[in-house]
């Protein structure tokens, strides 16, 4: 029994070599951050001046960007993203287009009403927001031969601050081609499992992707939220990417060629959480078997651009796979000489006490990344304080469960389910700010 013990110790270090890199971007996004408030807190600028400043900015060039939106069965949300749409700072045109795609609802209907372009898509053979948003771009690209100088992308639950466009256009005008952004959530405070969401993408946002960008290490597009050029749109030749996660597919396909995707920590949207652990289950082994999907089409290319110095093609593919390969083998070697040792009456406690060590510091991990991400974004959660709290100890529990989804994700493909949201209350409809609308935050 000891060999097991041997085994994860193994397995841990492989994880430390493979992730201790990620522990750099803490200390790069907490040193990142106190520079940028002190920029902030010593520019004495009157208000009036600032807004001719921004407004000189915002003003250099005027740009046509258009919304895409796919969509399935989400009558009960849409209005609420669109409406959010329609009531940017942003003083340049703004068309939203909407797919409503497979629905058996009145999606449809309901863009049309809160002032959106729609269009309707029905195929059982090819499902997925891939396929829908191909269908989309090949439906502007007829009605609107003049085309759009970039393209925003959301999913129907979001909601946006109301300067995000602004924020995002300022950030297109110093040259990013491809966007992401700052991910927050509205329904934080539902339970330990939308929690968990919540906090992993606020880590995600300001202890990967902006130490990621302050670096000039290509950020991870995750879903949604995010921004593409029309001069991307013609070097990709449409939207190829149908895999089961193709925000990541997008994000890796611009990493092999040597391009970046930048982050603008300015630009905040809200979306809705799954709160039920069967929905969560479902869309996360989506997640898993997506990146598995990603590291067997790109894998070799990826690898390949590490070898030739790409470090942001180091830092996705560390993103996508090892974890998986790594936990099922863990979960493997643990179940099997737990298995013999019940079998042949021998003394499991070894085995039992490696795991327990194994489990423990990964929980303790966790608790400290989520802690830390907690403390830096506590004003940006609109949740009660205790629920607040509550979720730094709930969040490595919630991530734990990643490890069975993982591994079983090896074996099953889940396929592309919808999940249902609700028409969850914004934080932005509660009077809750995030920060000074309109101030660019570096």
């Amino acid at each position: 029994m000891e060999t097991i013990r041997f085994i994860n110790f193994i397995i841990t270090a492989i994880f430390a070599v493979c992730y201790s890199y990620q522990f750099i971007y803490v200390p790069v996004s907490l040193w990142k951050q106190r520079r940028g408030k002190k920029r902030i807190s010593s520019a004495k600028i009157s208000s009036e001046e600032a807004d001719k400043t921004r407004d000189k900015s915002s003003g250099r060039t005027d740009k046509h960007y258009a919304v895409l939106i796919c969509a399935r069965n989400e009558d009960n949300v849409i209005g609420q993203l669109i409406d959010s749409i329609n009531d940017q700072t942003y003083k340049g045109s703004v068309t939203t287009f909407v797919m409503a795609d497979n629905c058996t609802d009145d999606t449809y209907g309901e863009a049309v009403r809160h002032g959106a372009v729609a269009y309707t898509r029905s195929s059982q053979r090819y499902i997925g927001k891939g396929y829908a948003m191909e269908a989309l771009l090949k439906e502007i690209r007829r009605d609107y031969p003049e085309g759009f100088d970039g393209f925003f992308v959301f999913d129907a639950d979001n909601i946006l601050s109301p300067d995000y466009i602004e924020q995002m256009h300022l950030c297109h005008l110093e040259g990013n081609e491809v966007i992401t952004s700052y991910r927050n959530t509205k329904n934080y405070g539902d339970n330990w499992i939308s929690s968990g969401y919540g906090l992993w993408f606020l880590r995600e946002s300001m202890y990967l992707n902006y130490p990621r960008y302050k670096l000039g290490v290509s950020a991870a597009i995750s879903g949604t939220g995010f921004f593409f050029s029309s001069d991307v749109l013609k070097d990709i030749g449409g939207w190829p990417f149908h895999l089961l996660t193709e925000d990541i597919e997008f994000t890796i396909n611009r990493v092999c060629k040597g391009r970046k995707t930048a982050f603008c920590r300015s630009a905040v949207f809200y979306d809705e959480q799954p709160t039920s652990l069967k929905q969560s289950v479902t869309q996360r082994m989506r997640w898993a078997r997506g990146y598995i999907q990603v590291f067997q089409r790109y894998g070799k290319t990826l690898i390949s651009e590490m070898f030739r110095g790409n470090f942001s093609a180091f830092d996705m593919a560390m993103n996508i796979m090892p974890a998986f390969i790594l936990t099922a083998i863990s979960i493997t070697c643990n179940l099997l000489y737990g298995t013999i040792g019940a079998v042949t009456g021998g003394d499991i406690t070894i085995a039992l006490w490696s795991l327990f060590e194994t489990v423990f510091n990964a929980c303790s991990m966790l608790f400290v990344l989520g802690t830390v991400t907690l403390i830096t974004e506590w004003k940006n959660i609109a949740a009660p304080a205790s629920r607040k709290v509550f979720s730094a100890f709930s969040f490595p529990f919630f991530m734990l469960t990643y490890i069975p989804i993982s591994f079983a994700a090896l074996f099953v493909n889940p396929g592309w389910k919808p999940i249902r949201h609700k028409a969850t209350t914004s934080p932005l409809s509660i009077g809750f700010t995030q920060r000074e609308p309109g101030r660019k935050i570096s």
